[in-house]
């Protein structure tokens, strides 16, 4: 199952985290490139404001593939089984990387959008099918601490993007397009290692009807002597479908029998892109830089951040034991809390010196708390909350509000932190307050509960109380 998980996470939410990350450090090289280009295309000075638009497409253009990949992704995972989908995901990778690679010696930007493009095709699909794929093969008494790795490839991806990115490895000006291309290695990765691992046990017996491949992939999932409890439970669900095929994600929006369900999904995904936690990441240098550390030393500083989300999520696949429900809201308060002190002290960062310190530990402390909560459980609710049927669109569904979320804060976000200053994170702890609030008075624990228990749960909700 560990090993399983390794296999899926490194080409799926690795990815996503790594190629967020490594776009950043490449800046000014990324600029300078353009001004040449343009120059010997056109023997011309590149217009500042052009500049600035071609920059913003290159760096914005990988959230419009994801979400081109987010509402594909589920529609592959039906068709070519989660597995399937996952190995067909990293053909795009490695072609975006042979496009991003060779932008710089051939001279045509294009490439370098069109890569971006497919990279964040690929990581679309890879939110989508990975923590649905893991979902499906864990026992139900484990599924929390696996579904975790779905997080901590995200971190492990966003941390490794930031090491490999620094000016001493292939952040320089001569690297660059090799940092960009190398999202190729875990593709190749994935490639090799995914294979040995079988299909999803659900999807084998209740879309495919292939009780003899279930039985065999759980018995090298679970053990020969364990896999006996798996099979009975898939095979009540499998019964209580009574063969219904896996609907699209519109079907999902007129069902009322999962209305709850696609509420919460919808809410919680929206607050862990709305939570604030760019507004930190756009914030970490200024605060570092009132806490005296110098200009050059703050991209070490910053992997701190990274090693922390990191280890949060890993501290979570151990803390998942307490329950999905208490550590999600606990995570949103917490939050509301850390963002009500940083609205503080960076309010009265000039009075005392001692203000800048507290500055960076609420920095640090609110990355604690979202990889604790909103960032590791959120895809994990979204897999129990439904059943085989509807899980792919579930993710579709979640994927693309997702995606459409961070389209929305990237493009707004300056406005708001240029207008409201200190002052934006009043609005991130609103949102974080309501998001804990809606959680609280609907959804229900989860640990160690079957998908159809799960569905019973919501059932009164979904029809009233003398349903």
């Amino acid at each position: 199952l560990f090993l399983a998980v390794c296999a899926v996470g490194i080409g799926g939410t690795f990815q996503y985290g790594y190629n967020v990350s490594i776009i950043n450090a490449p800046t000014q090289h990324i600029h300078k490139f353009l001004n040449e280009t343009w120059r010997s295309r056109y023997h011309k000075e590149l217009n500042p404001d052009l500049l600035t638009f071609l920059w913003s497409v290159i760096a914005s253009i990988f959230s419009l593939g994801g979400l081109c990949g987010a509402l594909i992704g589920g529609s592959m995972a039906i068709r070519l089984g989660r597995k399937g989908a996952l190995l067909m995901n990293n053909v795009i990778a490695i072609l975006a990387s042979i496009l991003m690679g060779i932008s710089f010696p051939t001279g045509l930007f294009e490439l370098l959008i069109a890569g971006r493009f497919l990279i964040g095709i690929n990581s679309g699909i890879g939110l989508c099918v990975q923590p649905l794929y893991i979902g499906e093969f864990a026992p139900k008494h484990l599924r929390g601490g696996l579904a975790m790795g779905t997080s901590i490839f995200l971190t492990g991806g966003i941390l490794t993007g930031q090491v490999i990115g620094l000016r001493e490895l292939l952040g320089g000006e001569k690297h660059w397009p090799l940092l960009l291309s190398s999202s190729c290695i875990p593709a190749f990765a994935q490639l090799l290692f995914l294979p040995w691992f079988p299909e999803s046990p659900r999807y084998l017996l209740i879309d495919r009807g292939d009780e003899l491949s279930c039985a065999k992939a759980l018995k090298q999932f679970h053990g020969s002597s364990e896999y006996r409890r798996e099979m009975e439970d898939i095979q009540r669900e499998c019964f209580a479908l009574d063969g219904e095929k896996p609907k699209k994600p519109w079907q999902l929006f007129t069902d009322p029998g999962v209305r709850w369900q696609l509420i919460t999904v919808i809410v919680m995904t929206m607050g862990q892109q709305l939570s604030g936690i760019n507004a930190i990441y756009f914030y970490a240098t200024y605060v570092f830089e009132q806490a005296g550390i110098l200009a050059e030393k703050i991209p070490y500083v910053t992997l701190g951040t990274g090693v922390c989300e990191c280890l949060t999520a890993l501290s979570c696949v151990r803390s998942n034991y307490v329950g999905r429900r208490y550590l999600i809201i606990g995570g949103y308060l917490l939050m509301t809390l850390w963002c009500t002190v940083l609205t503080f002290s960076l309010t009265y960062q000039e009075l005392y010196s001692w203000v800048p310190y507290m500055s960076m530990m609420c920095v640090f402390a609110f990355i604690l708390s979202f990889g604790l909560g909103p960032g590791g459980i959120t895809n994990t609710l979204t897999a129990e909350l439904f059943v085989q049927s509807s899980r792919p669109a579930a993710y579709m569904i979640a994927g693309t509000v997702s995606w459409i979320s961070f389209f929305t804060v990237g493009m707004l976000f300056p406005f708001i932190v240029n207008g409201l200053k200190q002052y934006c994170f009043v609005v991130f702890l609103l949102e974080c307050f309501f998001v804990a609030a809606f959680l609280f008075l609907i959804i229900p624990e989860t640990k160690n509960k079957s998908f159809l228990e799960i569905k019973k749960e919501f059932h009164k909700l979904n029809f009233g109380r003398n349903a």
